[in-house]
């Protein structure tokens, strides 16, 4: 993290494609990093970073669902879009959160 950089929200969940890890929200960007754990031990280990995305490339935050409810995030990047459904629990915070860094970000 930058030393102006202030963590908002942190959250161990689920991606859709990517799988588990831990989605972090702070006021200059949101990341995903993937973990792995092991249940005998209770350990989990951080692996790579898949997801690193400053605030301004966020064209759409939204949450979905009915009885599996996430948060969606629409980034663009040099690639192009790309949607990212999140298992969070309790979307419509992360939604606010996200909505409200952005509008202070830019």
């Amino acid at each position: 993290m930058e030393s102006n950089e202030k963590k908002v929200m942190q959250e161990d969940c689920s991606e859709d494609s990517l799988g588990p890890g831990v989605l972090t929200l702070t006021n200059m960007r949101i990341a995903f990093d993937k973990t792995e754990g092991r249940i005998i031990d209770f350990s989990k280990k951080f692996g790579n970073t898949v997801l690193d995305a400053k605030l301004n490339h966020i064209i759409e935050v939204a949450k979905e669902g009915r009885l599996i409810k996430k948060v969606r995030i629409k980034i663009k990047s040099e690639k192009g879009e790309k949607t990212y459904k999140f298992g969070v629990f309790s979307t419509g915070k992360w939604e606010k959160e996200i909505k409200e860094a952005i509008s202070k970000f830019a």
